[in-house]
């Protein structure tokens, strides 16, 4: 599938800022399963310095730094993607989950870059709520496929999805006792529980097609960004992504933009201002089938 995605932000300062530095993590990330054309993003007003690169896993970023007063800086990014995740091994031929976990464990050749993931993060610590939730769906030697499909599901079908009872502040455990939140929560809450159990599980950032086709479902999301799982089978079948706001195994109907431990390690915009006071943030993404 392909599409085209314009993603802009917009601060708008109630006095001027004087300096400011940041971090984007606003350009899609180049996969064997994904394809990124004419990427930009432009700056107002025009940055003084900048220049791009890789954070730690591997995601590309942009650092601006803007050297004169402005009361708005905005952020438009834009692309054209083409995308088909793999599809997914058969579930019953996966490993059993605690296999997966032992591998983890050991880290070495095809596992070094998944055991960094079954550590705990500022918003995902391995919670106690999350396990006990989680830890039903892996029941002794399943097969860890079958074990994460029927977890993904279960999020879906016991979480409501509502986009006003949470915040960046919202804990795990909160979200485990409201049953409801939006897509960062659940992410948040399904990676605590498989690290509960051992199991690495990264955070995935990117976009959904919220508009479906003719005849096709909607899919809960938000229209400025999106977030769902990226779990590990171990060394044989590697990842597998899956969306519990949706109860998806993620194909061609998400666009990855970057991935970390949690939303802390790649949110989009991030920096230093000096000045400003207080401020209105804006965003707004649009992706369309090209």
């Amino acid at each position: 599938m392909k599409y085209r995605v314009r993603h802009v932000t917009t601060y708008n300062y109630a006095t001027p800022v004087d300096l400011a530095s940041h971090m984007l993590h606003l350009t899609p990330r180049e996969l064997p399963f994904q394809t990124v054309r004419d990427a930009r993003i432009e700056i107002l007003p025009q940055a003084g310095r900048s220049h791009a690169g890789a954070d730690h896993f591997g995601n590309s970023i942009a650092w601006v730094f803007l050297e004169l007063p402005h009361e708005r800086f905005v952020v438009t990014a834009s692309a054209e993607i083409v995308v088909e995740f793999p599809v997914p091994p058969a579930s019953e031929a996966t490993r059993p989950w605690e296999q997966v976990v032992a591998q983890a464990r050991e880290g070495g050749p095809g596992a070094w870059e998944a055991a960094e993931f079954i550590f705990d993060s500022p918003h995902a610590a391995a919670d106690a709520a999350a396990g006990d939730y989680v830890a039903p769906f892996f029941t002794p030697g399943r097969p860890i496929l079958a074990a994460l499909l029927a977890l993904n599901a279960g999020i879906y079908r016991d979480f409501t999805f509502k986009a006003d009872v949470t915040g960046i502040a919202t804990t795990v455990a909160q979200v485990v006792k409201l049953r409801a939140g939006v897509c960062q929560d659940f992410t948040h809450m399904m990676l605590s529980g498989l690290r509960c159990l051992g199991l690495p599980g990264r955070y995935v950032s990117g976009y959904i097609r919220t508009k479906p086709p003719p005849g096709g479902a909607a899919r809960l999301g938000s229209d400025q960004s999106h977030a769902w799982v990226g779990a590990w089978m171990g060394r044989q079948h590697g990842w597998v992504d899956l969306d519990p706001t949706n109860d998806l195994v993620v194909r061609d109907e998400h666009v990855v933009l970057a991935w970390g431990r949690d939303f802390s390690d790649i949110s989009p915009v991030r920096g230093i201002i000096l000045g400003g006071g207080k401020h209105k943030l804006k965003v707004g993404v649009e992706l369309e089938p090209a």
